[in-house]
């Protein structure tokens, strides 16, 4: 195993919520997760102190973070402060997306 290039095997894997799988490596201070949603899977409303920044690869989803509701397709960015309450819908098409979270969610590795 590379400290430095990750394979795709070496990747701890989670399924999140239903029809929500992640895909996540960490280095010292942050972590990555690829986010697979299923068509109409939902991160339910939830909070964490970790700030989260992150990208739409692929796919349609409306995003409400912080009581503000935004659909947001492939390209768009989304930022997450620490205990921001936000949630997730994917619409009628499978979502990927890129999560940074920083510092490391333990509980993801």
């Amino acid at each position: 195993m590379s400290r430095y290039f990750p394979e795709t095997g070496e990747r701890a894997r989670h399924t999140i919520f239903p029809g929500v799988n992640i895909a996540a490596c960490a280095g010292d201070k942050l972590m990555l997760s690829l986010v697979d949603m299923l068509p109409h899977a939902v991160v339910e409303e939830h909070e964490h102190p970790h700030e989260q920044a992150g990208m739409i690869l692929s796919g349609k989803a409306i995003f409400i973070i912080g009581g503000e509701q935004k659909t947001l397709r492939a390209g768009d960015m989304y930022l997450i402060p620490g205990n921001v309450r936000h949630k997730v819908i994917a619409l009628d098409e499978p979502v990927q997306a890129l999560d940074i979270f920083q510092p490391v969610r333990t509980e993801y590795l």
